[in-house]
């Protein structure tokens, strides 16, 4: 399919990047029947950058079905609410070498960016959507800006991108496709499991996803009616504690997770609500605390290509279930049963929220206006008040110096920390 009308495409790429998250294909379905609409036909990567990172005209040249797909009427038939990712997606990452803007003119590591750039023009692609969380926001701004260095007259690529976490911690837009999802996923779970805490009188110390922000782990603590929650954003005062960083002849410290005190302020909790006659409980925790360990907790546990330490492998339920049982019964003389348990991957892939179909596919079809009505490079879809769309530009997401994107952490005594501390179970001041 070719477009008739002047100034449109002819043809755009998609692509997700990163973890999954529901109401992707709602993004994918949106975007996709929005330029067919119109007459662009659409090029779906399969798998994010994984094929285009490797690109070579010659060798490695863009085979249709193997790294791509061009996208049909057929495809978009109950996409809207399909679980998973209809291209699928991974971790490639093409700006891996890139640390600051002069790396951007450094032929040797700007390599994977000139190959994905050649790969897309290979398939005459003129737009690019991109989908994912905020290393690939990064890597579409590493992906604008290379094609900014190029000479005048060289053929170049538009860039937007689509914002995606279930964690939330995205600055520019107010919540992300997922986000809803996820929480109400999780929430579920944490029900079944504070209601088999009741009936064997122990307690469930719950890890949820939220690498860098308490998004996730507040609103499954609010949802699924959580006794305490932990996110990042908590670890100050007695739980926070300053650490040397090995290897630093300067003596700076780094603040870490004081994990002791930590564990003390679950046998507070369990203490507490046992004075009410309540001998059991919940405790959410951001999987994030377990970047926050000290380091001998983290030697050894590997790390993604964009040099994130697999939180999984370190299950901080765990550790801190056991820690506490041991402190609750030094302090009680008595045993207390308390069982870490991981959730996070179960919710990735759930079925979608209405909300999260709606939101997915109002940024989806933002896409469409972004590169066709409004004629957009290097810009962010966004969604405000009533699904109401606006267009961030990279610049403003986007440290001009470092080329990294900033976390949106919960801010302190905002009114929706205060929605879980309220929720939670009160642990009297200590004398």
């Amino acid at each position: 399919m070719t477009s008739t009308n002047q100034g449109l495409p002819k043809r755009v790429g998609i692509l997700f990047s990163g973890g999954p998250a529901p109401a992707a294909n709602a993004v994918i379905a949106a975007a996709v029947s929005s330029f067919r609409g119109a007459g662009v036909e659409v090029v779906g990567f399969l798998h994010g950058y994984s094929g285009l990172v490797e690109y070579d005209a010659t060798s490695k040249p863009l085979v249709e079905e193997t790294h791509y797909h061009l996208f049909n009427d057929r495809d978009l038939r109950g996409l809207r609410n399909g679980r998973g990712i209809i291209i699928g997606t991974s971790r490639a990452n093409p700006g891996k070498k890139i640390r600051g803007p002069a790396d951007l003119a450094d032929p040797e590591r700007s390599a994977p960016l000139r190959r994905v750039c050649e790969g897309l023009r290979s398939l005459g692609v003129e737009a690019l959507v991109s989908i994912g969380g905020d290393d690939t926001l990064k890597t579409a701004n590493f992906l604008y800006e290379y094609q900014r260095g190029l000479p005048e007259g060289a053929p170049k690529v538009a860039v937007v991108h689509v914002p995606k976490t279930i964690d939330n911690d995205y600055r520019g837009i107010d919540f992300t496709f997922g986000f809803f999802t996820a929480v109400d996923v999780m929430a579920k779970e944490l029900l079944n499991l504070r209601a088999d805490a009741m009936a064997t009188n122990s307690y469930f110390i719950v890890e949820t996803m939220g690498r860098k922000a308490g998004w996730l782990a507040y609103g499954v603590s609010v949802a699924g009616e959580a006794h305490m929650v932990v996110a990042v954003e908590d670890v100050i005062d007695e739980l926070a504690v300053d650490e040397e960083i090995p290897g630093d002849p300067s003596g700076k410290k780094r603040k870490r997770l004081n994990l002791d005190a930590l564990a003390d302020r679950i046998v507070d909790l369990a203490i507490a609500r046992e004075t009410r006659g309540k001998h059991y409980g919940t405790v959410v925790l951001a999987e994030g605390l377990a970047e926050l360990l000290p380091e001998s907790y983290l030697k050894g546990v590997p790390r993604d290509e964009h040099g994130h330490i697999s939180l999984g492998k370190i299950d901080i339920g765990k550790v801190l279930a056991q820690v506490a049982a041991q402190r609750y019964e030094a302090r009680t003389g008595k045993t207390r049963k308390m069982v870490g348990v991981q959730l996070g991957y179960e919710s990735r892939c759930a079925a979608p929220h209405a909300f999260d179909v709606m939101l997915g596919s109002q940024l989806g079809v933002g896409a469409f206006r972004a590169i066709v009505r409004e004629k957009l490079d290097g810009h962010m879809v966004s969604v405000a008040g009533q699904l109401e769309l606006r267009y961030v530009p990279f610049k403003e997401l986007v440290d001009p110096v470092t080329l990294t994107t900033e976390v949106r952490f919960i801010e302190q005594g905002s009114d929706y920390q205060r929605l879980a501390r309220e929720l939670e179970t009160r642990i009297p001041a200590k004398k």
